[in-house]
């Protein structure tokens, strides 16, 4: 059998995220469609409106892994006027996510804003001990035969009989130490799911930065294919691999209609 076929069936629990993504809850909680100026929004991630506490947000479930036994810890505070999710990971992963179904042509925009108080030394996108990220906002999607590739369907299907249902790819835009922004590569364990660097460095270490990004044309560019429906969101800080200790805070989510001219980045 082709290398390339095999390759996810290296992926340990943790690495097979995109499948927990599916698994984590039986019904979809659909997300709240509500209009702005620009056009449509789907609040996929109100944080701002949920009480302080160690209390789950409405709709999002834990992501946790069987051979990771340290979870990184999530709560909701304070911080300014807002009320974010505060993630503590030391030596550990795990994450949350929010099961859904969105058209990513109808609404191609991912905005979100976050914040990490310090980076990990030895975190490094291209390699398996390195697989750890401050913050990470991952987007999964659907299986849709219509869209795929002969070849890619064979590889879907060897992973399916593997580790059962998972999606067909994801989106992984995380905060990276050292990899220039903008940056696209495989993850390392499978290229079922793709890394987009969207911070990188110390510049903006302990600022609120605000993300916006077509995450439409970021999967084409990423998979060399139109996307399928979206069918989960998750958060993650995680630090299992390089042992370090990392704090990072998460704001709300929202994925924005298709906008009548211009793109932002």
């Amino acid at each position: 059998m082709d290398a390339a076929i095999i390759k996810s069936t290296c992926m340990t629990p943790k690495r097979i995220l995109i499948r927990s993504v599916l698994l984590a809850g039986v019904m979809v909680i659909a997300p709240v469609l509500v209009w702005g100026q620009k056009g449509a929004i789907v609040e996929v991630a109100k944080f701002s409106a949920s009480p302080v506490g160690t209390g789950l947000p409405d709709g999002w479930k834990p992501l946790t892994f069987k051979k990771v036994p340290k979870l990184t810890s999530y709560e909701l505070v304070k911080d300014g006027e807002a009320v974010v999710v505060k993630a503590v990971s030391n030596a550990s992963a795990s994450g949350l996510v929010k099961e859904v179904r969105i058209d990513p042509k109808d609404f191609p925009i991912v905005q979100w804003r976050w914040k990490v108080e310090n980076l990990l030394k030895s975190s490094d996108v291209n390699r398996k001990d390195g697989d750890d990220y401050p913050a990470r906002l991952y987007i999964t999607f659907e299986y849709d035969p219509e869209k795929v590739s002969f070849a890619k369907k064979l590889k879907f299907k060897v992973g399916r009989a593997i580790f059962g249902e998972i999606p067909i790819g994801a989106l992984n835009y995380i905060w990276e130490s050292k990899a220039p922004v903008g940056m696209i590569v495989d993850n390392a364990y499978t290229d079922f799911a793709k890394m987009v660097v969207v911070e990188s460095g110390p510049q903006k270490v302990g600022m609120w930065v605000d993300e916006s990004r077509n995450m439409y044309d970021d999967y084409r560019k990423a998979f060399e294919e139109e996307p399928p429906m979206i069918n989960g969101v998750a958060i993650m800080s995680d630090t299992d691999n390089t042992k370090e200790r990392v704090t990072a805070y998460y704001g709300d989510i929202v994925f924005v209609q298709r906008p009548t001219s211009g793109i932002t980045r």
